[in-house]
């Protein structure tokens, strides 16, 4: 099992960028600027929110947030890094390509697929969200 933690910034603008870190990996990510990601910093002033995701599919970890969040969402073509918000209550984030109908959260930047695979495993991986 792996432990996976994003700080996130003050206010959802663009070019505002989150850290995450999976074990001793840390990356940064992107967020976009919609209500989801808003209201996710909202909630995350509250406290951590814990995430527990696991496999789906071979393109990506997923996991349930606990509540809800506004859904933004579009027909996206996902790749690896991209963090999305699935069904308004899910966190996935892509370590392979991917196409559905999700609201985009952020995307981890400076990471290639393989390195991603590599620090995200075969198993499950607990997800940590938190302020900075």
């Amino acid at each position: 099992m792996f432990f996976l933690s994003l700080s996130v910034g003050s206010a959802a603008n663009p070019n505002d960028v989150i850290k995450l870190k999976v074990n001793d990996a840390v990356f940064d990510v992107e967020l976009e600027n919609n209500s989801a990601t808003q209201e996710l910093m909202k909630t995350l002033k509250n406290g951590n929110v814990t995430i527990n995701a696991s496999d789906y599919g071979n393109f990506e970890k997923v996991g349930e947030l606990g509540f809800s969040l506004p859904t933004n969402d579009e027909n996206v073509n996902t790749a690896p890094g991209d963090i999305v918000l699935y069904q308004g209550n899910h966190i996935s984030l892509f370590y392979d390509s991917h196409s559905w109908s999700y609201t985009k959260i952020g995307k981890i930047q400076n990471v290639d697929s393989n390195q991603l695979k590599n620090v995200l495993g075969s198993g499950d991986v607990k997800l940590t969200l938190s302020l900075k």
